[in-house]
């Protein structure tokens, strides 16, 4: 049983006001997907939506083209391996930028995944020091590479 924890919105870090974009989070964990979400409302200037499923984040990711996606590698329906396949075009045409989380250590889906395109992968549990390292960095690669395709 999954118990949800009401937490008050942790206050925003000055630091954090210039990292802008959007970020889907594919994570079927409920009590993960809140962490994240926790943690990411840290950053005023980020938007999150998610997905519980992998079909779901595909379909939200093809309608949506966000930034950065955060994905689940251990989904219920397809695999993180899977969502990458199925956004490969994506990824490469339009510079959509995926992340892999994963509890799991580097395996051989993590090395498909990012042969396919996905750019990293970061481990579980995640961390506001994991964030506030590695998201600004993420969303503004992601958004530099979005800016040369619309340009070219």
């Amino acid at each position: 049983m999954v118990q949800t924890v009401n937490s008050p919105t942790p206050p925003a870090d000055s630091e954090f006001d210039d990292v802008r974009g959007t970020v889907l989070c594919i994570e079927d964990n409920p009590l993960n997907m809140l962490i994240i979400e926790n943690l990411l409302k840290r950053f005023p200037g980020v938007t999150v939506s998610q997905a519980m499923t992998g079909c779901e984040g595909v379909r939200r990711a093809l309608a949506e083209a966000p930034d950065l996606i955060l994905l689940d590698m251990n989904l219920p329906d397809i695999d993180g391996l899977e969502v990458v396949r199925q956004l490969c075009d994506q990824i490469s045409t339009q510079h959509l930028s995926v992340v892999l989380v994963t509890a799991d250590s580097f395996s051989i889906n993590v090395v498909k995944a990012m042969s396919l395109g996905a750019r990293e992968y970061w481990v579980k549990p995640l961390s506001i020091d994991r964030l506030r390292k590695d998201l600004p960095r993420a969303l503004r690669r992601a958004q530099a590479g979005r800016g040369r395709s619309e340009r070219g």
